[in-house]
């Protein structure tokens, strides 16, 4: 274990910050609600990605009664192709709730926040610190890098109790504006303190108190445990037209991406022969069956890894669970998570 966070980085932190913040969507006023959606977005997702994604949510939800009220197929939709589908469910949720039990108006302390669905520790800290100027922390995996390097810390971040205390080092030296100094910390990390590389100190506002930089260990830290190895799974993906539509099917309400639509499928890795049998035994025999590019997708702890196939057919009997629609709706209604967008390229021109 290294030394701790010092109170004098927050004079020369809040002066880089108010030089160099960059100038985003949800940093225009300190609503919480907008303040909210943003870190939900942000939540194992780059700043540049979330960017079109808020402001058309914006758009189409632009305040808490609004997403509360939204269908279903509506967020889902805003949030395709975000990825970790409960953020939003939950974000519905969450909506629901402000407006039943605080009449539409957000909780304005950290403790009340953390009672919404989908919120913990880091999105509490952040509404109750910027919307509200709470005096609470904000701790994200840019702030723990962060607090690692600047205090040579070399335990593993990942540990609740190492989480703990990083939090209550934040906590002892937060200023008078606390929301600013946790966006302050997130900046630093996403612009000078990298993750992924080396770190620019070269250009850190508080270099001179950085004792990783100070004994080399700036480069090599944070500490993390070793990840879990991923498991892979072979699975085959159906782009099925019928009569100028394309066959979707609803996904178990549990588990992996559960609840939204996907193409067609089954596990493991089917030959253009065993592609036909598998349709034929669906109901659906195909008149013409075309091999796709194979794709694959990483979630987490697993990985698809995707063979494909264009086929168009006859019919698609009801027993087969399927639901035809237009390329048009959907593009415009059905949530196609993005493992599967890689067999809509055939689609290009339709969608």
């Amino acid at each position: 274990m290294g030394g701790r966070l010092t109170a004098a980085l927050c004079a020369p932190l809040l002066q880089w910050y108010r030089e160099n913040a960059r100038v985003l969507p949800w940093r225009e006023n300190r609503d919480p609600y907008r303040v909210w959606v943003s870190e939900i977005m942000l939540q194992q997702t780059r700043v540049e990605a979330v960017i079109p994604y808020f402001t058309r949510f914006m758009q189409a939800c632009p305040d808490v009664q609004a997403l509360a009220q939204a269908g279903e197929q509506t967020y889902l939709k805003l949030w395709e192709g975000l990825g970790y589908y409960s953020r939003v469910r939950n974000l519905h949720k969450a909506a629901v709730r402000v407006c039943e039990d605080y009449a539409g108006v957000f909780p304005q302390t950290y403790e009340a926040l953390l009672t919404l669905p989908g919120v913990g520790d880091y999105t509490a800290g952040a509404v109750a610190s910027i919307a509200f100027g709470q005096p609470v922390p904000a701790v994200d995996g840019n702030v723990l890098r962060v607090v690692s390097r600047l205090t040579a810390d070399t335990r593993f971040v990942s540990e609740p109790a190492v989480k703990k205390d990083m939090r209550a080092q934040v906590q002892a030296i937060l200023p008078d504006d606390p929301g600013a100094f946790n966006q302050a910390l997130m900046e630093l990390g996403a612009l000078v303190c990298v993750p992924n590389g080396a770190p620019r100190c070269d250009g850190c506002p508080v270099r001179h108190l950085c004792e990783g930089a100070a004994r080399g260990l700036a480069a090599s830290l944070p500490n993390k445990a070793p990840k879990r190895a991923r498991t892979v799974a072979e699975r085959t993906v159906f782009l099925l037209r019928c009569g100028g539509r394309v066959a979707l099917r609803r996904r178990a309400s549990s588990g992996l991406l559960a609840g939204l639509w996907e193409l067609p499928g089954t596990e493991g890795r089917l030959s253009p022969a065993e592609a036909r049998a598998y349709l034929a035994a669906q109901g659906c025999p195909p008149d013409r069956l075309l091999s796709l590019r194979p794709a694959k997708h990483v979630f987490t702890h697993i990985e698809w890894q995707m063979a494909g196939y264009y086929a168009e057919v006859a019919a698609c009997p009801a027993e087969a669970g399927l639901t035809l629609v237009t390329p048009s709706a959907l593009r415009a209604e059905y949530a196609l998570p993005s493992a599967f967008r890689p067999f809509l390229k055939v689609l290009e021109g339709e969608l």
